[in-house]
């Protein structure tokens, strides 16, 4: 059955930090209908294998297909890096997926062709900021740090605490030397750290956000497709997670910048 307007988006994360990528949508296309899955239960997905990850990434999948999604937007960097083909092959609808995104933004700023990428460990050990960047631009030199301890400190609400600022200091360092003039924020938590970031990375490096590169071209690819809601009524936002709705609720609202309303307990 073919997808229509008025069908929602369907948005998935390991966890809160998609609500980064739900946020942007949002704002974008304030009259779509969007579904949010965060599989708070199996968080984090970063230090998991690439085949537990493919498995989990299709049983969400298949979840938002049963309910009519007619976009999927693969809001987990980790997910995108080492499943996003699993769930494209699965889908009857169109897939977006943050790291392909990303790293179009990040070949189309660069001026020097020195990009860098900051990531959880599974996304960077993937390589697949790496091969989608020099896809783009083959002559691009991509120098990428594993940075995990910012999940935990961004869900701690330490955004602008000393430790992380010593932190960013400490991740970046390695990075800023290598002369970059641009830096992919590969994983969703990172846009709210984005202040702190630019202020240890200086003036002369862009900071990418995939999450605002995301919502525009999901905005173009819905116009291209006849399928953008026309906005004749109020846009539903509903809100899946699979362990500690309470949880959630409060980070995600940090993250998504307003109350979150509807939140529904998946047991699997």
């Amino acid at each position: 059955m073919p997808s229509r307007p008025e069908y929602p988006i369907g948005v998935f994360d390991s966890g809160v930090g998609g609500l980064t990528v739900a946020r942007a949508l949002m704002r974008q296309l304030p009259h779509e209908n969007i579904l949010y899955f965060g599989d708070t239960a199996r968080v984090p997905y970063g230090v998991k294998s690439v085949d537990t990850i493919a498995q989990y990434a299709i049983q969400i999948t298949d979840f938002l297909l049963e309910r009519e999604v007619k976009l999927l937007v693969v809001a987990c960097n980790t997910m995108a890096a080492v499943a996003a083909e699993a769930i494209r092959a699965r889908s009857p609808v169109p897939v977006l997926d943050v790291i392909v995104i990303g790293a179009q933004a990040a070949a189309q700023n660069t001026r020097n062709r020195h990009v860098g990428v900051i990531g959880t460990l599974a996304t960077i050990n993937s390589g697949a900021y790496d091969s989608a960047i020099q896809a783009n631009d083959p002559a691009i030199s991509v120098h990428s740090q594993a940075c995990p301890l910012f999940v935990p400190l961004v869900e701690e609400g330490w955004l602008d605490h000393p430790v992380t600022l010593l932190t960013a200091q400490e991740y970046l360092a390695p990075v800023l030397a290598q002369q970059i003039d641009t830096l992919v924020l590969g994983c969703t938590h990172y846009p709210l750290l984005q202040p702190l970031l630019e202020s240890v990375a200086g003036n002369a490096v862009r900071l990418i956000d995939s999450a605002a590169a995301t919502a525009l071209q999901a905005d173009a690819l819905l116009t291209q497709l006849g399928l953008r809601n026309p906005g004749s009524t109020s846009p539903g936002h509903q809100f899946y997670v699979t362990d500690v709705p309470q949880r959630f609720q409060t980070v995600g609202e940090r993250f998504l910048g307003k109350p979150l309303g509807d939140i529904q307990l998946v047991k699997w």
